[in-house]
């Protein structure tokens, strides 16, 4: 059923259905996260940079709230392609048979990129800013006492950002394919979205130009990569366009041709 045709109250219960098995789906996840959250956690601390420090527990519900938030976050991850599909599903009626199809594509390259963000986070830059913190505590004879909650904390507030800021491919091409902006805007207003990305990474490293340049070269890269893939998305936009029309004007002459026909040979 076109969505045009659907009811107020058959869209709500569309979107009932939906939101039902999305949280099915985050439920059962969760459960599978139950087993998966020590190892996890266990991974984290044993990196170069957590193992160099002795994680303290400041209060008694500290590794209980870092346990059940890794729960959170992993049953997320692995509920994310099936929102992403559940919205695609939604939407998918009012849309066309190509663009059914390229908006599908999306769901797996945007879980892709956003695992692509963690890992750049996590093993590139996390370190790097640790790194510099402890030297700059050890320079200043600084002896930090680092409890377990803060240090999560910091870890998440360092790699989930980049988990969006990865989107960014998937993004560009989809508002381009959408006719919604043209590669030739983003590539006019590219040295303004240098300096936000410049912005960006300023905020989230440490004020030295060698961590300031880890982050920001990479992002720089990301934008020029979603551009490319912009303007080759919207050329096959275009293109798909223009057999559509051509495909139409075909028809519509075949019908003229159909109908003169019939009249020729209703007149004998």
């Amino acid at each position: 059923m076109n969505q045009q045709d659907m009811t107020v109250h058959e869209h709500i219960g569309e979107i009932r259905k939906r939101l039902i098995i999305v949280v099915v789906f985050f439920v059962i996840s969760m459960v599978g996260g139950f087993f998966l959250a020590e190892p996890l956690m266990k991974f984290l601390q044993s990196s170069d940079e957590a193992a160099s420090m002795t994680l303290n527990a400041f209060r008694v519900t500290d590794p209980v709230k870092i346990y059940f938030q890794i729960i959170m976050f992993t049953a997320l991850i692995m509920t994310a392609p099936i929102i992403l599909y559940q919205l695609w599903a939604f939407v998918s009626p009012g849309l066309s048979d190509r663009e059914r199809k390229v908006t599908l594509s999306y769901i797996p390259a945007s879980v892709i990129l956003f695992l692509s963000g963690l890992a750049f986070a996590y093993f590139i830059l996390f370190p790097f800013v640790v790194r510099f913190m402890m030297n700059l505590s050890n320079n200043l004879e600084i002896e930090q006492v680092i409890g377990i909650n803060e240090f999560f904390q910091f870890l998440f507030q360092m790699t989930i950002p980049f988990g969006f800021l990865f989107q960014l491919p998937v993004i560009m091409l989809f508002v381009t394919r959408l006719g919604i902006v043209t590669p030739m805007f983003l590539a006019s207003i590219r040295k303004y979205a240098y300096f936000g990305l410049l912005v960006v990474a300023a905020f989230v490293t440490p004020p030295d130009i060698f961590s300031h340049m880890i982050v920001t070269v990479p992002l720089i890269l990301l934008y020029e990569i979603s551009l490319s893939i912009a303007k080759i998305g919207y050329r096959k936009a275009q293109k798909a366009e223009a057999e559509q029309l051509e495909l139409e004007e075909q028809e519509r002459r075949e019908r003229i041709d159909r109908e003169l026909a019939e009249r020729e040979s209703s007149g004998e």
